[in-house]
């Protein structure tokens, strides 16, 4: 099989707009290139990935690695994101440091992270530590930047996240569409940023249909997995008149919804329909394929990093808090409901 065609610095110039002789410099590691313009050739290159030209380091760049903590496993989900974090870091010629798994959240890391040797700034992805702890981090005058927060992040403090209402809106506007009314919800831990926002998004699509969520169509789990996603949707379809759709937190949680239905012998969706959140790949491989909201995971580790340069080079930012659009992506899971 024929390999990949390698882009060209042509290419580059094609998608940022600039010329050629202004990509040769940046990819050169010339320093007369102005900050933002050298940001718009490694956004580029990161786009067009491995095939695309590699850029030099700037003789006279600052030093310094950047800390990126994600205390949980690295699989799908935050896989995604801190691979896309760890690339770009490659191309702004700085070296990562990962501090990741669940045991990292036993550990009190972001006290030490200003006086830590080698360490010039940090990423933090959906970081367990209280709001409190990110303020006294800033107060210290060290860079940082949060992906994902787990709750409303301090108005001065630079975080990137996905539009979750939007997301949740959008997604609970198909379901409806499709003649439900009876809708059980499986939302996130309480609490969690992304979890209220999720489900304020579903209530407000049910609102515009006439709607008023019941309290006895809610569950919210501990843990957003599949065994408690498995667990919450066995309760919604045992009670007495069972919902007829179940739209989940994350798409574990309804591939656990999807084994609950298969229990009791619901076809999907004739019976139910399912829905979840993020499109990570166990929505591609579950039976039926689920519906469900596309995060743009890959670009908040881009965007982060983006962020945390500028905030490196003491660059001034407008808007601190960025929220990336999402996208319903309707599959198999999710049919007319049931006369």
């Amino acid at each position: 099989m024929a390999g990949r065609v390698r882009a060209t610095v042509r290419d580059v110039a094609a998608e940022t707009g600039l010329s050629i002789a202004t990509v040769s410099r940046v990819l050169n590691g010339q320093p007369n290139v102005a900050p933002h313009t050298r940001e718009l050739v490694l956004e580029a290159v990161g786009r067009l990935g491995a095939q695309a030209p590699r850029p030099r380091a700037t003789p006279d760049a600052p030093t310094g690695a950047v800390y990126v903590r994600c205390p949980y496993v690295l699989t799908d989900y935050f896989g995604l994101i801190v691979s896309s974090v760890g690339e770009t870091i490659e191309l702004h010629g700085r070296q990562m440091i990962l501090g990741a798994g669940e045991s990292a959240q036993r550990t009190a890391v972001l006290p030490g992270l200003p006086d830590r040797p080698g360490v010039a700034g940090a990423i933090l992805v959906l970081p367990p530590e209280p709001g409190e702890e990110l303020v006294r981090l800033r107060d210290r005058g060290f860079p940082f930047v949060v992906i994902d927060p787990r709750t409303p992040p301090p108005k001065d403090i630079v975080a990137v996240s996905a539009a979750h209402f939007a997301g949740g809106r959008k997604l609970m506007a198909h379901v409806v569409e499709l003649g439900h009314r009876r809708v059980g919800i499986i939302g996130g831990p309480v609490k969690w940023l992304p979890s209220e926002a999720r489900l304020a998004g579903y209530t407000a699509s049910l609102a515009d249909a006439g709607v008023l969520p019941a309290p006895e169509l809610l569950r919210h789990v501990p843990e957003p997995n599949i065994e408690h996603g498995y667990l919450a949707a066995r309760e919604l379809l045992d009670l007495p008149e069972r919902p007829t759709a179940l739209v989940a937190f994350n798409d574990k949680m309804a591939v656990g919804a999807l084994r609950a239905a298969a229990e009791r012998g619901l076809s999907v969706p004739r019976d139910l329909s399912v829905a979840g959140f993020d499109d990570i790949d166990i929505s591609r491989a579950a039976s039926p394929a689920l519906t469900t909201v596309r995060q743009p995971l890959q670009e908040m580790g881009r965007m982060a990093v983006t962020l945390l340069m500028r905030l490196l080079s003491r660059h001034t930012l407008e808007a601190l808090h960025v929220s990336l659009g999402t996208e319903l992506v309707v599959r198999g899971s999710t049919g007319p409901a049931p006369r």
